[in-house]
């Protein structure tokens, strides 16, 4: 086989010689699940635990137990940060507690006192009592678009060096001053009934939600979270959004703070005295699907939505194309949802959304944006909760398993899973050619750091078979026929292993 006769992947087939040809199996980044088996052919179509930096696949980091949260409660809200002293300190919350862990692990437990329980998992009312009297005939099993109580979350942000926070159904705003023996307390004067909070780049407390009016945004005086009553020597205040939806959740954008509703999107921008804040619409249907699955960076926000990604970036909201919306909608249980969250990865430009998969009541998957490198990639990980990187060395994720608190990116410990990727259909031949694979030419970064299995097909819903796994060297010899097939990549050794472009040398065969 000389130079002249390699083609890409996206070139196809070609011969040469004794009809032989070598082939670069140059897949792009991310992994697209979209439409059909054969849509997704050459591409990457699954994938667990890896990522890819400059085109390259690589795993993602192990995890190692940082704390153990102590209590058999799922952590819903969870923040790092640094305070006035430097010290360090990272809070989770449960649906009927709030605790706080230092630099070295002690848990701290900070409750607020009188602080009331809510529903560590969602509660939907499709039983008696869940809709009006002879909505539906006798025996009829109820529709899941009847009404759900939502999992209890907690709204979590840094006033100064001190904790605020807030929770789904208690609705109360708490404060904590950083003291392990006293708990948090009700912040004097803050509205109640609230659904959730954000501290404005201007210092400004916001109260979303406020007063169970699910339209309401009351803010206290800057500076002083104890005001929250308008006078001609305060800027306190408040504005009812004009939407059909309930406010969820409100974030820090650059000069803006957005929030967001179960229907669209709000941005309130400071004004100064007299108004103060004047707030509008920046977009439509593109609701938040829970309280916690938005994310924030340089770049702007970006969000789950019932069935797509949104992101705001400044004038108005956009949907996000996305290479695994199929993947994650079409199997996403709605009835426990409200669990999903968003964290961001800085180190690797990476925002992940933690959800339900439809078989699962907690969250045991996760897909992954790269907003750098615009590409997508898809997981199986059951957490409930995180940080990013930054008061901590790692980012922190809250384990739905066995409540604990794990440090992540460190390391290759992956509690016995594997990471890999598997292609989509990569066709071998032309037409309804048949072709044979002789042998591979690996491109790994370390020899041996992965292994190899092909699987092949004649149709592209035809009996499968399966060859390898291979154990890479350079070359690699195989043996198979088919029209196409897949390729998965499994890391061998615990390591940062790299993988690039692998060639595979073809014989074309007859017709079949």
């Amino acid at each position: 086989t000389t130079d002249s006769a390699r083609r890409s992947l996206s070139n196809g087939y070609g011969t040469t010689g004794a009809n032989m040809a070598l082939i670069d199996l140059n897949i792009p980044a991310g992994v697209y699940r979209n439409g059909t088996d054969l849509q997704s052919q050459g591409r990457w179509r699954d994938a667990n635990l890896v990522r890819w930096v400059d085109g390259t696949m690589r795993p993602i980091g192990g995890w190692r137990a940082h704390s153990d949260t102590g209590a058999n409660a799922k952590i819903r809200g969870m923040l790092a940060w640094n305070d006035n002293a430097d010290d360090r300190w990272v809070v989770g919350g449960t649906y009927n507690k709030l605790y706080a862990w230092g630099i070295d692990g002690t848990r701290y437990d900070i409750t607020p006192a009188g602080l009331s329980a809510g529903d560590e998992d969602a509660v939907a009312f499709t039983g008696y009592g869940g809709n009006l009297y002879g909505y539906f005939g006798y025996g009829v099993v109820r529709p899941e678009t009847s009404r759900i109580q939502p999992a209890t979350s907690w709204s979590l942000d840094t006033w100064g060096e001190n904790l605020v926070g807030c929770t789904t159904n208690d609705g109360k705003i708490y404060e904590w001053a950083l003291n392990t023996g006293t708990p948090a307390a009700v912040v004097a004067n803050a509205p109640t009934n609230n659904r959730s909070l954000v501290v404005t780049e201007e210092r400004f407390l916001f109260a979303l939600g406020a007063g169970g009016n699910a339209r309401k945004v009351q803010w206290s005086n800057r500076e002083d979270n104890t005001t929250w009553t308008p006078s001609a020597i305060n800027e306190a205040g408040d504005l009812e959004l004009n939407t059909n939806g309930q406010i969820m959740k409100g974030v820090r954008v650059r000069g803006q703070t957005l929030i967001l509703t179960s229907t669209d999107a709000h941005a309130a921008n400071y004004v100064g005295p007299p108004y103060v804040y004047g707030i509008e619409r920046v977009g439509t249907s593109c609701g938040l699907v829970a309280n916690e699955a938005v994310a924030t960076v340089d770049a702007g926000a970006f969000w789950m939505g019932t069935h797509a990604f949104y992101a705001y970036t400044g004038g108005a909201v956009q949907e996000l194309p996305s290479d695994v919306s199929d993947y994650v909608f079409n199997d996403i249980n709605r009835a426990q949802v409200s669990k999903a969250f968003a964290v961001t990865n800085n180190n690797y430009t990476e925002i992940f959304w933690f959800y339900p998969s439809g078989g699962s009541t907690e969250n045991d998957r996760y897909a992954v944006y790269n907003y750098i490198e615009n590409t997508w990639y898809t997981g199986d990980l059951a957490r409930t909760a995180g940080s990013d990187s930054g008061a901590f060395r790692q980012p922190m994720r809250a384990s739905a398993d066995d409540n604990k608190i794990y440090d992540h990116d460190v390391g290759f410990n992956y509690s016995g899973l594997t990471p890999f990727a598997e292609s989509g259909p990569i066709m071998l031949g032309s037409g309804d050619t048949v072709a044979s694979v002789v042998e591979m030419i690996p491109d790994e970064k370390t020899q041996g750091d992965v292994n190899v299995t092909f699987k092949t097909r004649f149709y592209p819903n035809g009996n499968e078979r399966d060859y390898g796994p291979y154990s890479m060297s350079n070359p690699t010899s195989l043996r198979f026929t088919g029209r196409q097939v897949r390729m998965r990549v499994e890391g061998q050794r615990l390591s940062d292993w790299r993988v690039g472009v692998n060639r595979i040398d073809v014989m074309a065969g007859g017709r079949r």
